[in-house]
């Protein structure tokens, strides 16, 4: 490489220098926790707690309440909290709120025995991860307010690297809790009893990461100002009560015109990102539900899943996540969101050759490093392609609405995966979920002829 070349790569690493970049760092830390207490490590759990795995499978349907945020992202982005948004402001406020209550829930399942009681669990995790998908509008909104969009990659990857470490301590440190405290060669619910106690005290690192950061200076849009404006002399000639007049206005402008925005400025194209917004992660998430239950029955222990998938595989992603940011720079988002995608499905393929191996720790370490590693280039392309769509006017809940879209049908489809492992096997599953990347490729490759003919201005 020249010493022009390497200068370059060198500009591009100091992105992550820039304060407000290294800031999402904890912020990160913050989001990534509640996810695997109510999805993997639960699922571990619950197998362990001689639940079935079409059980399993359904029960990860608890992560539809990630799909469904949208539905309440105009309140978290126009609605004020009593007192809350008053001292803390409004992305502040609701960051608080949903850490709180997240909290409170996984203290909740902590003292709940999914043998006793599992409906009483999936209550607790249900209000795990509305909180938690409450959370992430808040801060999505934050992260995209926070900073121009060329310096979006750099804080997606900062953003996963900070929620990587959170998922080891929710995944392995758990795990590795749970097995130090466990004396019984059968199940036994106190020890996780005591490890999600554990985590519910960590969510303290968000809540003290909350009230010490600053709001994002964001002036009020005049696009929303004029939105309304366009509201009221509409519904002026309805001739209702000022008071009706005035919730309408603002329910148009909470509930319509974020997405009324995003259609005026994409055209024709909006149903093409859509479509790949919905697609993007298909391989990941679908495969992801039976990963936990896939290491049980090959016979792995709580020890070498928690070292190797929950450590060493969590810092791989954090590698990957970074790559991906570097590479945004340098080769732009859709180039790099089409590679994660050819790497995401095609990595998926080794986990058949793992399952025909059976209990063998080292092809472990090689297929958790190679599928961890382009998970983590594809979520930094994907975020940042995710955070230039948005409009600053409407950010919590246009991000809301593509981060729905994108889990939407994966956890959907993902919710089956118990039974078809059950039906096929292993080997055949995990094959499947990397025929399902392929139609992924080929939205890539359309958004990006579709987007570089916009910015030639030409038609696609």
């Amino acid at each position: 490489m020249t010493s022009t070349g390497f200068s370059s790569w060198l500009q591009a690493l100091r992105v992550y220098t820039h304060p407000r970049v290294l800031g999402m760092l904890s912020l990160g830390f913050s989001a990534g926790l509640p996810l695997l207490l109510i999805m993997g490590t639960l699922s571990f759990w619950l197998r362990e707690a001689g639940i079935d795995r079409t059980t399993i499978g359904h029960l990860s349907w608890i992560g539809l309440a990630y799909s469904f945020k949208w539905l309440w992202s105009p309140l978290v982005d126009r609605l004020p909290l009593p007192l809350l948004t008053r001292f803390l402001g409004r992305r502040r406020a609701w960051l608080l709120l949903s850490q709180i209550i997240i909290a409170a829930a996984l203290v909740g399942m902590a003292f709940t025995d999914p043998v006793v009681s599992l409906t009483q669990l999936v209550f607790f995790a249900l209000a795990v991860a509305f909180a938690s998908a409450t959370q992430d509008i808040a801060l999505d909104a934050y992260r995209i307010e926070a900073v121009a969009v060329e310096l979006q990659g750099a804080m997606a990857a900062t953003y996963q690297a900070g929620y990587r470490i959170a998922m080891i301590l929710a995944s392995a440190g758990v795990l590795w809790i749970a097995a130090t405290i466990d004396v019984s060669t059968t199940y036994d619910h106190a020890p996780w009893r005591f490890a999600y106690l554990v985590m519910a005290a960590t969510m303290a690192v968000g809540i003290i990461t909350t009230l010490i950061i600053r709001e994002p200076d964001v002036p009020y849009s005049r696009l929303i100002s004029d939105n309304e404006k366009i509201a009221q002399l509409a519904i002026a000639h309805w001739n209702l009560h000022p008071r009706i007049n005035n919730i309408l206005v603002w329910l148009y402008g909470a509930l319509i015109a974020p997405f009324r925005d995003f259609i005026v400025r994409h055209g024709k194209q909006a149903l093409l990102i859509l479509g790949l917004i919905a697609i993007y992660r298909i391989s990941d998430v679908v495969m992801g539900v039976m990963s936990n239950p896939f290491y049980v029955d090959m016979g792995y222990s709580k020890e070498e899943v928690a070292t190797i998938s929950k450590v060493y595989g969590v810092i791989m992603t954090i590698a990957g996540a970074a790559i991906g940011g570097v590479l945004t720079v340098k080769i732009g988002i859709m180039r790099t969101l089409f590679l994660g995608a050819v790497l995401s499905a095609a990595t998926n393929l080794l986990f058949v050759w793992l399952a025909g191996r059976g209990h063998d720790v080292s092809a472990l370490v090689f297929t958790i490093s190679a599928d961890n590693l382009s998970a983590g280039i594809a979520s930094s392309a994907f975020i940042a392609y995710l955070s230039g769509l948005t409009n600053s006017a409407y950010s919590a809940t246009q991000y809301a609405l593509f981060s729905s879209v994108m889990l939407l049908l994966p956890k959907f489809i993902a919710g089956f995966s118990g039974q078809f492992v059950d039906a096929y096997g292993y080997e055949n599953f995990f094959i499947v979920t990397a025929l399902l990347g392929f139609p992924v490729l080929i939205l890539v490759w359309l958004a990006g002829q579709a987007k570089f003919a916009t910015s030639t201005g030409s038609s696609p």
